[in-house]
């Protein structure tokens, strides 16, 4: 577990973690089982927030999932928050067993970032996207000149959407800019010249899984 874990990512669990030991060690004075219970908890909060280094392909017309999770859909759609043209959207779903650290898809310089106020419902929805709480990225890249959005989506449990990078950074593929707490979506809105090389059921690895391939220029 040492080696999956990253400080960054641990602060955002410290209240959680710290609230979570006091419960078990002031149990322990009741109960044996109710402590054993919050410490249960415990490991499983830092499973978690679990943070694993990832390899991510050195190709640059190669882009990889901005997320851990299961791809729901793969849709044609207009992306009207950026790029004001029709994309493919490839959707993926994080459940509570994923990891949530979100991951650069590309390597890029960061050109926007925006933060949405919405409501909260099931990230499996189909309209979660329209309506959940959300935030939006853009990554730009040199060669091959292109820009891919992404979009962090809270849901019925995750609640918080946690960015650390900022607009102006530059970014290695692979390398992390954020996490959701707690079950949610990640989009990644694709030009429609790209080849998307997975299919929905499939399930994929934030920096290192290979969701779609560029054209050469």
């Amino acid at each position: 577990m040492a080696s999956q874990m990253r400080l960054q990512t641990l602060l955002e669990a410290r209240w959680i973690l710290a609230i979570l030991a006091v419960c078990a060690i002031v149990s322990s004075v009741l109960t044996l089982w109710l402590s054993l219970l919050f410490l249960l908890l415990f490991f499983c909060t830092l499973a978690f927030f679990r943070d694993p280094n990832r390899v991510a392909p050195s190709d640059p017309n190669l882009v990889v999932a901005a997320a851990d999770g299961t791809v729901t859909d793969i849709v044609e759609l207009d992306e009207s928050e950026v790029l004001k043209a029709k994309t493919r959207r490839v959707g993926i779903f994080l459940s509570i067993f994923d990891v949530h650290t979100n991951r650069a898809p590309i390597d890029g310089r960061i050109i926007y970032r925006q933060h949405r106020k919405g409501l909260c419902v099931d990230a499996r929805r189909p309209d979660c996207s329209e309506k959940n709480e959300s935030m939006i990225w853009a990554f730009e890249s040199k060669g091959p000149r292109v820009t891919i959005v992404v979009r962090q989506l809270t849901g019925a449990i995750a609640r918080r959407i946690v960015g650390w990078a900022k607009i102006g950074d530059e970014l290695k593929k692979g390398e992390r800019f954020g996490m959701i707490r707690f079950g949610s979506r990640t989009e990644v809105y694709l030009p429609l010249t790209a080849t998307v090389l997975v299919k929905v059921g499939d399930h994929v690895s934030g920096g290192s899984t290979i969701i779609a391939r560029l054209p050469d220029r």
